[in-house]
């Protein structure tokens, strides 16, 4: 039986089954080639999306964007000065409101609960764009750069390092169970993933061939990695006070090309972006002036190598985003 995700919302991945993953990923491959070969490819013309942005982004708008004028749509966005929701409104009538204007609603925010209470009260599909627990659409970018460098996804081993708490690093290790890889969380014992989504992605992986460790070992994490994942270290709407603490525990797992030399021969380096690697940000250059250090979650060096990948991933979250609106709106 096909897989047939119309009318569906796009929250996190725990509720999509590995065949309903792999086809978001397939799809995504073939509006990449569309794409590339100028195909017009304006299947949803006349349809329209919102875009509430609750947490500023140049990948995930830009990405929302463009896939919705490439499909034929109109693109509304709005900021948090832009909406009332939360503020004069209630989610739940923000969400009504808008379900009966547009065909889909992306959110990017803060609490999962504020997507799913959109999606409960829509009455037509949402996508999250990124909550404080998972970043879904960057997982369908992700998945597809690592199959167009390894040509499979299955027995590969993804390595996090950092802080494993945050939502690229759960939705990492969500997608890696569903789709049979061993995902590795290598960081502070502190810092590891919330022991129920552990055990859920055990299982999961359990089913599918894969497996889930946590380690704060830079050797074990690293031993036959295939992917070399990282992501900065105060997430937005984290304070800045948190930079001090962070850099004290995170360093010793700064990517770094002796890291990557402990990785498989072929193994690539992946970030969702942005990147603290050098000083050239305003962040960089006063976190370069108040502590001593040039480069935080991975050294210039591995960032601008062959083995990074992370432009092609960057690219992928357009094509990957296309593919959720299409399957979902279609």
């Amino acid at each position: 039986m096909g897989v047939n995700l119309s009318g569906r919302s796009f929250l996190k991945l725990l509720d999509f089954s590995p065949a309903e993953i792999e086809y978001l990923i397939d799809l995504s491959a073939d509006f990449k080639r569309l794409k590339r070969a100028g195909v017009p490819h304006r299947h949803l013309e006349g349809k329209n999306i919102v875009l509430l942005f609750e947490k500023t982004s140049t990948r995930t708008r830009c990405s929302f964007e463009v896939a919705g004028f490439d499909l034929g749509m109109g693109v509304t966005y709005l900021d948090p000065a832009s909406s009332q929701m939360g503020n004069k409104e209630s989610i739940e009538d923000t969400a009504r409101v808008l379900g009966r204007m547009y065909d889909g609603i992306e959110y990017r925010g803060f609490d999962q609960a504020i997507v799913e209470e959109l999606a409960a009260n829509a009455g037509v599909p949402v996508w999250n764009g990124l909550t404080t627990e998972f970043h879904p659409t960057q997982m369908i970018a992700d998945m597809l750069t690592v199959r167009e460098k390894f040509g499979r996804l299955a027995g590969l081993k993804l390595t996090f390092f950092g802080d494993a708490r945050n939502n690229v690093a759960n939705s990492l290790m969500v997608v890696c169970a569903k789709l049979g890889m061993d995902f590795c969380a290598c960081g502070p014992v502190e810092n590891m993933p919330a022991a129920e989504l552990v055990e859920t992605c055990r299982a999961i992986a359990a089913q599918t061939g894969g497996s889930v460790t946590l380690t704060d070992s830079v050797d074990e994490g690293a031993a036959g990695a295939n992917v070399l994942y990282t992501d900065i270290w105060v997430s937005m709407g984290e304070p800045e006070e948190l930079w001090a603490e962070r850099i004290r525990l995170l360093s010793p797992y700064q990517v770094s090309s002796s890291v990557m030399e402990k990785a498989a021969a072929d193994a690539i380096f992946m970030h969702c972006l942005p990147s603290f690697h050098d000083t050239r940000t305003t962040i960089g250059a006063e976190i370069a002036e108040k502590f001593g250090i040039s480069e935080m979650e991975v050294t210039d060096e591995v960032f601008e190598s062959s083995r990074s990948v992370v432009f092609d991933e960057a690219e992928n979250r357009m094509h990957s985003i296309k593919a959720v609106m299409y399957a979902t709106l279609k």
